[in-house]
């Protein structure tokens, strides 16, 4: 009984993911860092620039999690940042924290989290952010 129980869960698990991947969506784990502490951060240190909703000088970053590098609409995207072939996964979004100038050269955008907790938190705090 526990056998077909856990075959079943893992149909159920492998149809969900073949349709996200069908609709042209990937879905991604919450990532493990502390999303309130990153909401936090975001505040002090993202939201001069960024929202999460609407435009500043910075792209929106509602639904940032899965979209593509240089693409949400009506934002003046560096070059460097169109060609950068990057998708805005979990893990890519916390190496560009750490040093954007490093991953994406002649990005606009400048940006040193020293502490990789607050990286991993402002990451978590970002996938809970869905498109509007």
């Amino acid at each position: 009984m526990r056998r077909s129980s856990l075959r079943r869960g893992a149909l159920a698990a492998a149809a969900a993911i073949l349709g996200a991947s069908l609709a042209g969506a990937v879905a991604y784990a919450q990532p493990a860092g502390d999303a309130a502490k990153g909401e936090a951060a975001f505040n002090d240190q993202c939201s001069q620039c960024h929202t999460i909703g609407g435009m500043n000088q910075g792209p929106d970053l509602a639904g940032v999690v899965g979209r593509k590098a240089g693409t949400s609409a009506d934002f003046p995207y560096t070059p460097a940042m169109k060609a950068s072939g990057l998708t805005w996964t979990p893990a890519n979004l916390e190496k560009f924290l750490a040093n954007s100038q490093a991953m994406v050269p002649g990005t606009a955008m400048s940006v040193s989290v020293a502490s990789a907790a607050e990286r991993a938190g402002i990451v978590a705090y970002l996938a809970k952010q869905k498109a509007h």
